[in-house]
């Protein structure tokens, strides 16, 4: 058995060893001629799979790790007999991660508290739902929506999107669809940001596309939106440096790059194509996942405990690096910003979720304890503060 795999997938080799010959492939060789011989191919959001890369081919099965699925030609899969599978909710934790960091960021860089703030969660599924726990944790009113849902449920917490219009912030997290009735492109054009709260602030980390590139633009230019953070782009790699320009937290599509995301899509994407070969073979990572950077946080008692949860946060995954990072793209020729954007993504680091950190609380602040707990930490109780107000060892 043939196995083409993307070299930018982490633990790639490892997971698929075991079930024939591997090839690690970059993203551009990922051609026709090179999986013609394959038998199964693994792939990133980066590769377009459909009849112009499969025509001729003996690939039987095309895994994807990545929630979404709008670079596959499903239909045509299908006609083909091919197997398939994608990594639904395997980066959502990351994603719900990189959210409490953007929203913290905003807190601090603006000087409000997001404890009142309303908060509009469009799209409520495997990311949205962990979003929506998440902010009511930090104490935030949460509205909700998700039409398919909806209707599925009948819930009274989903409202419709007109009912969002009125949050602080909105914050997107639905697949990009261009046909039916819950249709996402452009979701967000100028109509439907002129709709939203002046002041308010607009987050994406579903699809670029979801937002209309000019209608934000117009949006941040008036200060009919006083903020926007996004992690995803229309025309990707080939971003829209004005619109960079005038974010306030802008990243290259990486919200969802946690290791342990990307761990666990491999491992869902593995397990997807043993049952399509029927092999009831295993794999294990965890053992060989890389400890953070941080690997303990001390905090002491006082202070203000968002700007507590603010330095555990930011010493496990600082958002602003990341920003920094992608704002070197308007530092190159345009003809070079497309590959400057592709290569901060391949050649992301190391960022591992908030599981994998100990964080120390003080026994005073329990209700920090409580929130720290919540988004993800590993909380121990500490009977005694320590020395200084912030200690970290590796």
């Amino acid at each position: 058995m043939r196995i083409i795999l993307d070299r930018n997938t982490p633990f790639a080799a490892p997971a698929f060893n075991d079930l024939g010959d591997v090839v690690l492939l970059e993203t551009s060789a990922i051609t026709s001629g090179a999986v013609r011989d394959a038998d199964i191919l693994v792939v990133r959001s980066e590769t377009r799979v459909d009849r112009r890369l499969l025509e001729g081919s003996g690939v039987r099965f095309v895994g994807t790790v990545t929630i979404g699925t709008d670079h596959i030609d499903i239909p045509y899969l299908e006609s083909r007999g091919i197997g398939f599978a994608s990594a639904p909710g395997s980066n959502a934790n990351s994603v719900k991660e990189y959210l409490l960091a953007a929203l913290l960021e905003l807190s601090r860089r603006r000087g409000f508290s997001l404890h009142g703030r309303a908060l509009g969660v469009v799209g409520v599924g495997n990311i949205g739902s962990k979003v929506v726990a998440m902010a009511g944790d930090l104490g935030l009113t949460v509205l909700q929506n998700d039409p398919p849902l909806a209707r599925q449920s009948c819930q009274p917490r989903f409202v419709p999107l007109d009912d969002l219009m009125d949050a602080d912030i909105l914050t997107l997290h639905v697949p990009l669809t261009r046909t039916g009735e819950d249709a996402t492109f452009h979701l967000f054009d100028s109509r439907r940001i002129a709709g939203m709260k002046p002041g308010s602030i607009l987050i994406n980390t579903s699809r670029g596309s979801v937002v209309e590139t000019r209608a934000v633009k117009d949006a941040l230019r008036s200060g009919h939106l006083s903020a926007a953070v996004l992690d995803v782009w229309e025309g990707e790699p080939s971003i829209d440096a004005e619109l960079l320009e005038l974010v306030m937290l802008g990243t290259p599509h990486i919200a969802g790059y946690s290791l342990d995301g990307k761990v666990n899509a491999v491992r869902m994407i593995r397990e997807a194509a043993c049952r399509f070969l029927s092999d009831d073979s295993t794999w294990n990572p965890e053992g060989d996942l890389p400890a953070p950077d941080v690997a303990r946080i001390s905090l002491e008692g006082g202070g203000n405990p968002e700007e507590q949860l603010q330095t555990a946060v930011r010493s496990c995954y600082d958002i602003a690096s990341d920003d920094r990072n992608l704002r070197g793209l308007l530092d190159v020729p345009p003809q070079s910003r497309p590959l400057f954007f592709s290569q901060l993504r391949s050649g992301y680091r190391i960022r591992r979720e908030f599981s994998a950190v100990r964080v120390d609380v003080p026994p005073e602040l329990e209700s920090l304890r409580k929130v720290i707990n919540a988004v993800g930490f590993r909380v121990e109780a500490r009977e005694s503060p320590p020395s200084q107000k912030y200690r970290s060892s590796r």
